[in-house]
């Protein structure tokens, strides 16, 4: 697949934005790419951003879509936006910052994980998965592979990614904004389970009661 030239400006900017948040928060280029696990995070990113931009994924309404949740999008975005300077800022100023190197290369390794994790689901869904909690033409439910025992793994990807970032920075105010994402992740995930039980009924209710929504044997 070939992306389209509007997902890579978007992509692009995205990345800017992000990076240009975490450089700032640094005090500039040279403070920011001084540091070794930064510059292995930027890799990172621009690596998991060229990946992404080979999916299918979408923000498609598809042919039924729960509004009601779109608040979590605003949230998801507020809080990121928060994430991609914050931490930085508390790392240079020294301040609600904890361990050295070791915890930001556990941050770096975390976030390329959790990254991995975040689009392997993408890639298995194709144009199934969306931005939006809808059913897409043609929807079909998955139940092998990475969702044979649980159930959101992007979700996972995303907690743990973010969870990643913030270490990278040894950041205690990137946890707990990373700990905030809980609630709108628990939103999302309660949303897409009605409307993929009101589509698939028994069938994704046997699915549900053999596996866990993000981590097997707690949750």
């Amino acid at each position: 697949m070939m992306p389209n030239s509007k997902l890579i400006f978007a992509s692009a900017a995205a990345v800017l934005l992000y990076l240009g948040l975490a450089i700032a928060g640094s005090g500039g280029v040279r403070a920011f790419f001084i540091h070794p696990p930064f510059i292995a995070l930027t890799v990172v990113l621009v690596a998991l951003t060229l990946a992404a931009i080979f999916t299918e994924g979408n923000l498609s309404t598809g042919e039924r879509e729960d509004r009601s949740n779109r608040w979590v999008l605003a949230a998801f975005g507020i809080i990121g936006l928060l994430l991609g300077y914050i931490p930085a800022l508390t790392d240079r100023l020294d301040v609600w910052v904890f361990g050295g190197d070791a915890v930001r290369w556990i941050g770096v390794l975390l976030f390329a994980a959790g990254g991995a994790l975040r689009l392997w689901p993408v890639f298995v869904l194709g144009r199934r998965f969306s931005g939006l909690v809808a059913i897409q033409s043609g929807h079909t439910l998955v139940t092998g592979g990475i969702y044979r025992l649980i159930r959101h793994p992007s979700y996972l990807g995303l907690f743990v990614s973010t969870l990643g970032w913030a270490l990278a920075f040894r950041s205690l105010i990137g946890v707990l904004l990373t700990a905030l994402m809980i609630v709108p992740l628990i939103a999302r995930i309660r949303a897409e389970e009605a409307l993929l039980s009101s589509q698939f009924g028994e069938e994704y209710e046997a699915y549900r009661r053999r596996t866990w929504r993000l981590i097997p044997g707690l949750y």
